[in-house]
């Protein structure tokens, strides 16, 4: 990272912050409860007085986990932040229910104790971001009373009955209408916000049940890639201007950073992530063996081929190699995805005598909807994978027509896929787009592409409006849309001198059409080349779609090994500043 695109980043935050509607210190400071800073030994910084956890301020409520009771402590609405951001009552999407916290409900959390932790300062905390598309998380409650949990099935009572305690966060992100009627939650918001969490936590630590050296972050999709950039960038100062300007804790009246934000594991499912290269992967994935075509979802040829050209040199650049030690570029990168699902294929047979796969001219049988929907299924010709039965072996992949059959599971994406508003006319969010741009815009467009052929004049974005291509106007230091996707990119923090976490559990179903597999499998490479990085667990999951906690005992016995691994967290730490 440049130092001149570093200050770039930092007057990005003061203009953001200037925009923001926030709430005074003393709101956040009256929902904190008494001050416990002295009792730390910590010394008392106004602002981080403001944030200290009340032990007392506990709701006791009683769920099932496994069939026995079990009470919980529920620490509620905490807001982690001294000067939250204002959101408007009536939120874009929100039905005709207005939110009931305007003041912090987008930057709180629930904090849930269960009894064998009440006492514990070593037990890990299981810190959930619930956001879907890299959109804007309200604060909820994933434990509530009387609910009955399967710890087989369900992350949240999995994590109860292993003593962790459970925080549900809230933060900023796309689609959040600000109190004063901006958009607040543009990147890179929900990092920013996350880190804030993580703060909170660590300034709190001696005072709250569990380790902050032992926080497990987990999420799925937009959530996945959260916590993905909140696992990579540990401690970096590129955030602290932001953090400064939502009153988060440890930052000092300099703007300096006194605490860490560094985190022990991540737990990510599909995480859509490496935005500002998502359309280039992708378009190269559903191209490079025109499956597009195959499956009649190329409406853009011209479109979908000149930002499939891209990828080459973009996967080139980033210098990563196989376990093997061969180079992974676009000539090497569908033998490597091919060798993942093989390897996703025979770790399923091996898990379960039970497990089978069917057979070439057999059927999958694929059950999709669920809860709030009504589950249908359909059978699937099984034309691309060739399994040993007896031995547990795949024989052979076609993957012409994998990708066929991942793509036939649900429509591909547009082109662009992840960039698409402004292009060809689209006015509507419905892709990453307005993810970016200063809070007073709509959204911005980020990708080169997409930039460059922007059509909706008056919008602000664009060659059209500016008269700069992409990187003209990228060149200019008053640019804050690169910035913006930089920040919340880990791809741009692994391997660098941010604290990066050590521990990695990473999924990617291998029916998942929602974000090429070259995505996942980068960042699994990246972190593999990482020093920092000692435990990484990363798999294609079998016939998985675009989901997570679908493996719950698996990835709650990989963290179980990570913290009995890792030791007694009072007598060690992670590092970092602070």
């Amino acid at each position: 990272m440049t130092r001149t695109r570093l200050l770039r980043g930092m007057a990005l935050a003061s203009s953001l912050a200037l925009t923001a509607v926030a709430v005074p210190a003393s709101v956040a400071a009256a929902a904190a409860g008494p001050a416990t800073s002295a009792a730390r030994g910590h010394a008392v910084d106004p602002q981080d007085a403001a944030l200290d956890f009340d032990s007392a301020a506990y709701t006791s409520i009683t769920v099932t986990v496994d069939g026995r009771p079990m009470d919980v402590r529920w620490y509620q609405r905490i807001c982690y932040v001294a000067d939250p951001v204002a959101a408007a009552a009536q939120q874009p999407g929100g039905g005709s229910t207005p939110i009931t916290d305007t003041a912090c409900g987008y930057q709180s959390m629930n904090v849930f104790v269960p009894e064998s932790a009440f006492g514990d300062q070593r037990t890990p905390v299981y810190f959930a971001v619930n956001n879907s598309g890299w959109k804007a998380s309200y604060l909820r409650a994933s434990v509530t009373a009387g609910t009955s949990y399967n710890s087989s099935t369900s992350n949240v009572g999995a994590a109860l009955k292993a003593g962790y305690v459970f925080v549900d966060v809230a933060n900023r992100s796309r689609g959040l209408l600000g109190a004063d009627g901006t958009a607040t939650g543009k990147a890179p918001a929900a990092v920013v916000d996350a880190k804030a969490a993580v703060r909170y936590l660590r300034l709190n630590d001696a005072a709250m049940p569990g380790s902050a050296e032992r926080i497990v972050i987990n999420g799925t999709s937009g959530g996945g890639a959260l916590v993905s950039i909140l696992g990579a960038s540990g401690n970096s100062a590129e955030y602290d201007p932001y953090l400064a300007g939502i009153g988060a804790a440890g930052i000092d009246a300099k703007g300096r950073s006194t605490l860490r934000d560094d985190v022990f594991a991540v737990n990510a499912y599909c995480p859509i992530t490496d935005l500002g290269n998502a359309d280039v992967a992708y378009e190269w994935l559903y191209n490079v063996l025109a499956t597009r075509d195959a499956t009649g979802s190329n409406a853009s040829p011209e479109a979908a081929a000149a930002i499939a050209a891209q990828f080459a040199a973009y996967e080139k650049s980033l210098g990563l190699r196989n376990p093997d030690g061969s180079r992974l570029t676009a000539a090497t990168m569908l033998d490597t995805i091919e060798k993942e699902v093989v390897d996703s294929a025979e770790t399923y047979l091996r898990a379960d005598p039970a497990h089978t796969i069917p057979p070439l001219g057999g059927t999958f049988e694929i059950t999709s909807g669920g809860p709030g929907g009504t589950p249908t299924t359909k059978s699937y010709v099984n034309d691309w994978i060739d399994v040993d039965t007896a031995t547990g072996k795949v024989r052979s992949v076609d993957m012409t027509k994998y990708l066929a059959f991942v793509a036939t599971q649900a429509t591909l994406k547009t082109t662009p896929a992840f960039d698409a508003v402004g292009v060809d006319g689209n006015t509507t969010s419905g892709t990453e787009t307005d993810l970016f741009g200063p809070p007073s815009q709509k959204y911005m467009n980020y990708t080169e592409y997409s930039w460059n052929h922007n059509d909706v004049a008056g919008d602000g974005s664009g060659l059209d409006d500016t008269g700069l291509t992409w990187k003209q106007y990228t060149a200019k230091k008053s640019t804050t849309v690169d910035d913006q996707v930089h920040l919340i990119n880990p791809m741009d923090f692994v391997g660098t001198g941010a604290d990066t976490a050590p521990n990695w559990y990473v999924r990617h179903g291998t029916r998942d059409r929602d974000t090429a597999f070259t995505v996942s499998v980068n960042l699994d490479r990246a972190l593999a080349a990482d020093k920092q990085v000692k435990n990484l667990d990363y798999q294609l999951a079998w016939n998985q779609p675009h989901a997570g906690n679908y493996d719950v005992p698996e990835a709650m016995s990989w963290i179980a090994q990570a913290v009995r691994k890792a030791g007694d967290p009072l007598t060690s730490r992670s590092g970092g500043r602070g």
